[in-house]
């Protein structure tokens, strides 16, 4: 799978963010939250819950990568990360940006997993602060430069995030992130 170059900044841009957020983390937990860091009874409830958000991150990075690649592309003629048509089925039916909810999530999985309050409490959410930044100002105008009219409309019509129960399930279920049925 190679990388464009788009996704090759995306991915130093991530780099930077999980291992600054660590390091900074660290020096913040040692400076404001030192009793915290030996307390194994909140670093074993924080790893599981770190467990469980990592799963849902990598569940919905799953699914939602195979539908666009089953929906966003026309034909194999173009980089493998790359998409030819304007995904609108499945879980892209119900939110514009279903693979970047899951991602979102990652950061504060990532914190968890550390067990570092100050990775929880303040860089975690501030990450997930820049993320929508850049999905605004760098994702969705990319977009509208890809699909032009037909990405406007669709903008109008689907929300960026949906909560809704039955586009969660959509997200969960590959087979519905797809916008195919299972076959009973």
């Amino acid at each position: 799978m190679k990388a464009t170059g788009s996704n090759k900044i995306r991915m130093v841009i991530w780099i930077i963010m999980l291992g600054g957020g660590a390091a900074l983390s660290f020096w913040l937990d040692r400076a404001l939250f030192r009793p915290w860091l030996f307390n194994w009874h909140e670093h074993f409830l924080s790893l599981a819950v770190g467990i469980i958000l990592l799963r849902f991150v990598l569940i919905v990075s799953r699914n939602t990568g195979r539908a666009l690649a089953h929906l966003g592309r026309e034909n194999d003629n173009i980089p493998k990360m790359e998409t030819n048509k304007l995904a609108r089925k499945g879980v892209y039916g119900c939110m514009r940006h279903p693979m970047h909810l899951g991602l979102l999530f990652f950061p504060l999985a990532i914190a968890f997993l550390f067990g570092s309050p100050s990775f929880i409490l303040i860089i975690a959410p501030s990450e997930m602060i820049f993320m929508l930044v850049m999905i605004k100002v760098i994702e969705e105008p990319e977009a509208i430069r890809k699909f032009g009219d037909a990405y406007r409309i669709y903008q109008q019509q689907v929300p960026m995030f949906n909560l809704r129960l039955s586009c969660l399930r959509r997200l969960l279920n590959e087979e519905l992130a797809a916008g195919r049925r299972k076959n009973r």
